[in-house]
């Protein structure tokens, strides 16, 4: 018997055409691991916990979070639970160093399956319910890192593909190999590219949006200062966004977008993960809360509902491009095909 609960009764989105049903809002657990400072992993499990009991689906991981570790905490906290309730969404592909260092991408067919077989034992889990490249492979044309997802879906070890950061020709010749369920992209309030010629040709071919950074990493959560100290294995002490006069730019934008929110019985959180959610019933906001008061709060976003005159007062608290700074420093940029 099922141990998950859904006292929200949150109503279900379906991931393109052919993807699974999951929540309306889905759980990254990539902050639980990695790259944003330390953690604390009972109150990550708890957190994954009191996601599930209200009635979240979708985890999203990576097996290069935390080096494995993700994937272990993942498992630990779904002991005793019935894996049918749960959709899991793996990144695969990149490549990392013993001290964390990134080397690259690797998405060659017997990597794909070599990566696979461990998330599977790491999991302790016999199918992946989407599998994804993390970021392309140079030197790998797609059509062939697809087909071999496509052979492990024969092979009942993944139910679906997805892809992550890529742009429309990409999503284009990946689907003419095998249905793609989504495309996992950045996408929020201050994260709007993908509006111009990735979301329509994603909606076209039937393939449906995981948006991730809906809260800008913490930027748009409304409670970032400006004077916050990071760790060091914090990435956010690199990226543009947080850095100098332009985090002081864009925490101008986060109190134009409080002043909203204030007005709504909302939080900042709560209104920006909503603007997502409201862009499409294709698209699915992926949360990265570590803690169960922010998944409360985020959760809480479900019960916001914008009318036309909340969409545009968003919008001119925080116009499309008006964000100070790319998403990513320069090295990583290289490594999109996102067009945006």
């Amino acid at each position: 018997m099922s141990t998950t609960q859904n006292p929200r009764h949150l109503p279900p989105r379906k991931l393109g055409a052919t993807g699974p049903t999951v929540s309306p809002l889905g759980l990254g657990c990539m902050g639980m691991s990695d790259l944003y400072g330390p953690a604390d992993e009972a109150e990550s499990i708890a957190t994954i916990h009191a996601a599930l009991d209200a009635g979240v689906t979708l985890l999203d991981t990576g097996d290069f979070y935390g080096m494995g570790h993700n994937e272990l905490l993942i498992h630990e906290a779904l002991r005793g639970r019935d894996r049918e309730d749960v959709r899991i969404s793996v990144k695969f592909g990149a490549q990392r160093s013993p001290d964390g260092q990134w080397l690259g991408y690797d998405a060659r067919p017997a990597a794909v399956k070599t990566a696979l077989a461990y998330t599977l034992r790491r999991l302790r889990t016999d199918h992946i319910d989407i599998y994804r490249p993390a970021r392309l492979d140079p030197a790998v044309p797609v059509e062939e890192t697809v087909g071999a997802i496509a052979e492990l879906v024969e092979a009942g070890h993944v139910r679906h593909i997805g892809l992550s950061e890529v742009g429309a020709d990409t999503l284009r010749r990946a689907a003419a190999v095998h249905p793609i369920s989504d495309l996992q992209i950045e996408y929020s309030l201050i994260s709007r590219s993908v509006e111009a010629g990735i979301l329509p040709v994603a909606r076209e071919l039937g393939i449906g949006v995981t948006a991730y950074g809906v809260l800008s990493r913490g930027l748009l959560s409304g409670h970032w200062q400006n004077d916050r100290e990071l760790a060091g294995t914090d990435f956010r002490g690199h990226s543009p966004r947080f850095q100098g006069d332009n985090l002081t730019h864009n925490l101008r934008l986060v109190d134009a977008l409080r002043a909203v929110a204030a007005e709504r019985n909302a939080t900042v959180a709560q209104i920006a993960i909503a603007w997502v959610a409201s862009r499409g019933e294709d698209i699915v906001p992926l949360v990265g809360a570590r803690r169960r008061d922010r998944l409360t709060e985020a959760l809480g976003a479900l019960d916001v509902t914008l009318t036309g005159a909340d969409l545009t007062a968003i919008e001119a608290a925080v116009p499309a491009g008006s964000a100070a700074g790319d998403r990513y420093a320069a090295a990583q940029m290289a490594h999109l095909d996102s067009e945006h």
